[in-house]
């Protein structure tokens, strides 16, 4: 928002949703202004006796700010304010009977309330209390000049507006109020999500560094013992696998220090080797043993340990789903590696694995009576995003949503070259 847009006043109720409901104050405005400004003159003339070009001055005084009234309420009082007092004392100046109102006419007072109340929807309370006294004060003062005596009734003028006050000032503050509450919970769920997905790339890091640091040791080993299982090496090779051996524990130190920065106090028992695919199969049996029948496709396929650990992964939360979400419900997991279509609706014909990728595949039928209630309670509600980071981070593809029948799907791609992965 630019700075003169920030100074632009708004209209009152220019916030809301619904079209008709932010035209509302121009309409009511307009047809305020189309009745009292020539029911106002009228009155003046007519039942008071006030000459009729001071009148329509009045009238017009009265009247049209309260067009202005819906984009500047302060500044409309200010001209009405001062219009309803000059009113009362011109009206001193002709002798009009005693049962008519003053030092403020009927239409005055309609007039006056429905400002009042464009300005409690707009000030602050401080903005309002000055009003109101400033109302209080005019209306007192007049009253030691009533031509026929004071009474309760001649203070209508100031019981009304601050009755218009008071009710424009709630509103204002429950509309701000609900405005902060719905600002709050979009901040709060924003930062739910990002929290979530953070701790699933630490837990992502933490897992990854154990693949690695394994590789990483091999090599190191192997370098350093290759002068001992290597007979006659030359010295240059043997200085070679020395520096191999030397700048692979420089990166394993280094790796580990970086991770320290992820690991938390909660984070303990993470020295047990990482999970694949070949203990998918046991993810398969505890869900099945919850009580829902569970049908297991493995995959016998070597596949990288970065993926492995992810697939893992992803069928233990879609498998955790089905347990929260459809207790009991017939569920389906399959493995599988596929090669990319070769254009004519086949595989590549192809050697090697260039292309290929791993397919998850978990799919749940509608459980068969509805939960009675949530199995877990104070989840976060954000399972996919854990999923799609790890199927993002390996260059992969991941589908997930409701099916018709009310089942859910997740289907990842994973791929198994070195090139692929990214």
């Amino acid at each position: 928002m630019t700075p003169v847009e920030a100074e632009r006043p708004r209209a009152l109720l220019a916030g809301a949703s619904r079209r008709w409901v932010r035209l509302l104050p121009w309409a009511v405005a307009f047809v305020l202004c189309v009745v009292l400004l020539p029911t106002t003159i009228v009155v003046l003339t007519a039942d008071y006796g006030l000459n009729g070009g001071v009148a329509s001055a009045l009238a017009v005084a009265q009247s049209a700010p309260l067009l202005l009234a819906v984009v500047r309420p302060l500044h409309a009082w200010y001209v009405v304010f001062a219009a309803d007092v000059a009113g009362a004392l011109a009206l001193l100046g002709v002798d009009f009977e005693q049962r008519l109102l003053w030092p403020f006419p009927p239409m005055e007072l309609v007039g006056y309330v429905a400002l009042c109340l464009a300005l409690g929807l707009r000030e602050r309370r401080r903005t309002l209390v000055l009003v109101w006294l400033a109302t209080a004060g005019a209306n007192v003062g007049l009253g030691f000049a009533a031509p026929h005596g004071s009474g309760a009734k001649e203070l209508l003028f100031t019981i009304l507006g601050g009755v218009a006050l008071l009710l424009g000032g709630v509103l204002r503050e429950r509309s701000e109020v609900q405005r902060r509450l719905v600002e709050q919970e979009t901040i709060s769920e924003a930062e739910r999500g990002r929290r979530t997905l953070l701790e699933e790339r630490a837990r992502i890091a933490r897992e990854l560094h154990d693949v690695v640091a394994h590789h990483m040791s091999v090599i190191t080993v192997q370098a350093d013992t290759a002068e001992y299982r290597l007979a006659a090496l030359p010295p240059d090779v043997r200085e070679e696998f020395t520096s191999i051996a030397a700048t692979a524990r420089e990166s394993l130190g280094e790796m580990r220090r970086l991770l320290g920065v992820l690991r938390n106090e909660e984070a303990h028992g993470e020295l047990a080797p990482q999970p694949g695919l070949a203990q998918i199969g046991q993810l398969v049996e505890a869900t099945a043993r919850t009580g829902g029948p569970v049908d297991f496709t493995p995959c016998d396929a070597e596949v990288p340990e970065a993926v492995g650990l992810s697939a893992y992964r992803i069928v233990q939360e879609a498998l955790a789903n089905v347990v929260r979400h459809a207790p009991g419900a017939a569920t389906h997991v399959s493995l599988s590696v596929s090669r990319p279509a070769d254009g004519r609706g086949g595989e590549q014909p192809v050697a090697g694995r260039g292309g290929e990728r791993l397919t998850v595949l978990v799919v749940n039928e509608p459980p068969p009576e509805p939960p009675a209630g949530p199995l877990e309670v104070g989840g976060t509600g954000h399972g996919l995003v854990g999923m799609r980071e790890r199927v993002r981070l390996v260059g992969g593809t991941l589908d997930a949503g409701p099916l018709p029948d009310g089942g859910f799907r997740v289907a990842a791609q994973l791929p198994l070259t070195e090139e692929d992965l990214t």
